[in-house]
């Protein structure tokens, strides 16, 4: 039987379980398999008790989840894994810590996000779909900043971090998505180009998202890098993988009709 030729992606997951589970059907999806072969090997440490982000980083009296992030990191080198991703975007605060406790790379959701978004909104006003924790700790700021972009912040933080929880607890909240909506409407009037989907828990209602104004998911990002990395050994920007988050060019989004995930189909 010949050895398999795709590399290893270790996963730090468990923020939450069912944003994880999302992120490894999308990558199941994103291969053009025709045997089990074809697929990309993940190993997923799929692990609840990391202590909340939201706890360390909103309420300030939290532990700090980043000993346990890197711990993890390091146990999933050591299993084989030849890079690691984390389909959760708040948790990327404490980027520094995991990335200094591995020797293979770890593949940012956050800098691929920006990537993504400077190739095919070259300074936009990018809204941002994320939790509080997101703006508190300037997840994106720099990386947004760094490729000529500016976020844009929902004004009712308090209204998407109950979204979160409702998300979190029940998988699929009617209100929760119409607090969702809603934000996405004040980044219409706050002038924003493009909405990112920068909560994984808010990817779970992407499909609704995408139909009422246009985004790019950040887990839909990651999940390209994630085919990307395991196929050719490297993150490549303007390989086909990427081509899903090109709904156009030159023009507001908002006012385009089409989305990211309509070009993905």
């Amino acid at each position: 039987m010949p050895e398999a030729t795709h590399k290893t992606i270790g996963v730090l997951g468990g923020m939450g379980p069912q944003a994880t589970i999302q992120f490894m059907q999308r990558v199941v999806d994103a291969v053009p398999a025709n045997d089990d072969a074809d697929h990309v090997p993940l190993l997923v440490d799929q692990n609840p008790a990391v202590p909340s982000r939201i706890a360390a980083l909103i309420d300030g009296d939290g532990e700090n989840p980043g000993p346990t992030l890197a711990f993890m990191a390091r146990r999933l080198e050591s299993a084989g894994a030849a890079a690691i991703v984390m389909p959760c975007n708040t948790a990327h605060a404490f980027t520094a810590e995991i990335a200094a406790a591995v020797s293979v790379p770890f593949l940012s959701m956050v800098e691929l996000s920006a990537q993504a978004l400077a190739a095919n909104h070259p300074g936009a006003k990018v809204g941002m779909l994320a939790s509080p924790a997101v703006k508190l700790a300037a997840v994106f700021d720099a990386p947004l900043a760094k490729h000529g972009l500016t976020p844009v912040y929902a004004d009712d933080q308090d209204a998407l971090l109950g979204a979160i929880r409702a998300l979190k607890r029940d998988g699929s909240d009617a209100a929760a998505c119409t607090t969702t909506l809603a934000a996405m409407d004040n980044f219409r009037a706050q002038g924003a180009d493009i909405v990112l989907v920068s909560c994984s828990e808010f990817s779970l209602l992407s499909a609704t998202l995408g139909a009422h104004a246009p985004i790019i998911d950040s887990l839909d990002v990651l999940v390209d890098a994630t085919v990307a990395f395991s196929r050719f050994g490297a993150v490549q920007p303007h390989s086909p993988l990427f081509a899903a988050h090109e709904p156009g060019a030159g023009t507001n989004q908002f006012k385009s009709g089409s989305t990211t995930r309509e070009a993905a189909q």
